[in-house]
């Protein structure tokens, strides 16, 4: 595996993206009207419900935003990058767009948030580092998932088992790291702690998909 081949695959799948901008559009659209159907139901909430909207609402936008990143491939195309680059390049090449799009939405996210639900947040710059933290995390799982269920046969059932153990843990992290940036006094080194768990839980999709990924490739 070549990390140049993987940036080449990169700059190709956003070159794409930016020709096709619908699809961004689309998702902040749909980010867009979440978040005021948030508004218009809870208002101005406080920030234990702030916090819990937030998270669910960067959870539904990933879903839209990453999931179709191997499902939407022809069989054809993915066949040519079979032969031309290593299955990890092109995964991680996937990955590392599909972060870069999490990012983007989740400050639009944030942003909206902010204008509609108002904001408990008291560091801003510490939850935005928050945001792009889990957004990162998000996409990885996300993108893995994408890959089994375009590659998989037995598709609801491997993506059930592989995403459930790691999505849960780590909406639990951030929701309670985020509480860090709300002013909650945490105990001396606890965020770094749930930052730490957060970045091995990010190890462990990597490790993940660079054993499974390279077996579903060949099918």
């Amino acid at each position: 595996m070549k990390a140049a081949a993987t940036w080449v695959l990169f700059k190709k799948d956003l070159t794409l993206e930016l020709r096709q901008q619908q699809n961004l559009y689309g998702i902040v659209v749909y980010a867009l009207s979440t978040i005021f159907v948030l508004y218009l139901a809870a208002g101005r909430p406080d920030a234990i419900q702030w916090n819990a909207l937030f998270w669910i609402t960067q959870l539904f936008i990933v879903v839209n935003a990453v999931v179709k990143s191997f499902v939407g491939e022809p069989r054809g195309r993915s066949l040519y990058y079979y032969s031309i680059c290593h299955p990890l390049e092109y995964l991680f090449s996937k990955m590392l767009l599909n972060s870069i799009y999490m990012l983007i939405l989740g400050l639009v996210s944030v942003l909206c948030f902010q204008v509609l639900l108002g904001s408990p947040v008291q560091s801003s710059l510490v939850f935005v580092g928050i945001v792009a933290l889990g957004g990162f995390g998000l996409s990885l799982v996300f993108t893995m998932l994408s890959a089994i269920a375009a590659k998989a046969r037995q598709q609801a059932a491997l993506v059930a088992i592989l995403g459930f153990p790691v999505i849960v843990p780590q909406m639990v992290l951030l929701i309670r790291l985020s509480k860090f940036a709300y002013g909650e006094v945490f105990k001396a080194g606890a965020a770094w702690q749930i930052t730490g768990l957060l970045l091995g839980l990010d190890a462990l999709v990597l490790v993940m998909a660079a054993v499974l990924f390279p077996y579903l490739w060949k099918d």
